[in-house]
């Protein structure tokens, strides 16, 4: 299983959200680089990153940063948030960004989902963010109507590569995974699935790990040190 640990982008700075809500935001790094290479030197390979201001507008307010991440770095890039369009997924890959994670787009839509996993294959994830058993977007911010099982049934059928789940009641608020929901989502469709949301401790990453899971991601707890990235990575492997 990778791990990838996660930097949220918001003003330019490295940020967290607690249960994605905006006005419960955290400011833990000024350099969101500085942050990327302290991942490399814990042994990570892979890092997750959220444009949390390009997910309510649907820009890409924090691009600069996130060209000097993925080019700074060795690191396995993905990016998610506020990419609804084709110019915009082949702009973060010129920029050295090696996967794009549609969200609110891939359940507004469809055919700029179909059209993107056809033009870049698995180089094109999606976020499956539920709340209350259905599919949030606009930044968690809204409710889509469509029940986790419809749209996890439509990814498969379009061949999504991956899919990032996120229980957004579990995301920031230290108290652990959602492992049932993991389980049933693997167990059912079969679709690589990275976990996202409340990754609080190593025992988090051994069951997910035993799960067979594709990835974890792992954000507030490597900043508030509740996980020693170093062993979150070794035991996930």
């Amino acid at each position: 299983m990778y791990v990838f640990p996660a930097i949220d982008l918001s003003d330019g700075k490295a940020v967290r959200l607690l249960r994605g809500d905006y006005n419960q935001k955290t400011v833990f790094n000024d350099d969101p680089l500085a942050v990327a290479r302290d991942f490399v030197a814990c042994g990570a390979t892979c890092v997750h990153l959220v444009d949390l201001d390009g997910a309510k507008d649907g820009t890409t307010p924090n691009g600069e940063i996130v060209e000097a991440i993925a080019r700074g770095t060795r690191l396995f890039c993905e990016i998610g948030g506020g990419v609804r369009s084709l110019d915009t997924a082949e702009r973060y890959f010129s920029c050295g960004v090696d996967r794009v994670i549609l969200g609110t787009a891939a359940v507004t839509d469809p055919a700029f989902l179909e059209a993107a996993v056809r033009e870049y294959g698995n180089r094109i994830a999606v976020g499956a963010d539920i709340r209350d058993g259905e599919i949030a977007i606009r930044g968690w911010t809204e409710k889509s109507g469509i029940k986790t099982d419809d749209f996890m049934r439509r990814m498969v059928e379009l061949g999504v590569g991956c899919v990032i789940v996120t229980d957004i009641s579990k995301d920031g608020a230290m108290g652990g995974t959602n492992r049932e929901l993991y389980r049933e989502l693997s167990e059912k469709y079969g679709v690589p699935i990275t976990a996202s949301g409340g990754v609080s401790t190593i025992d988090d990453v051994i069951a997910l790990r035993d799960l067979g899971l594709y990835g974890a991601i792992i954000g507030r707890a490597y900043y508030d040190k509740a996980i020693d990235l170093k062993e979150a990575i070794k035991v996930a492997k």
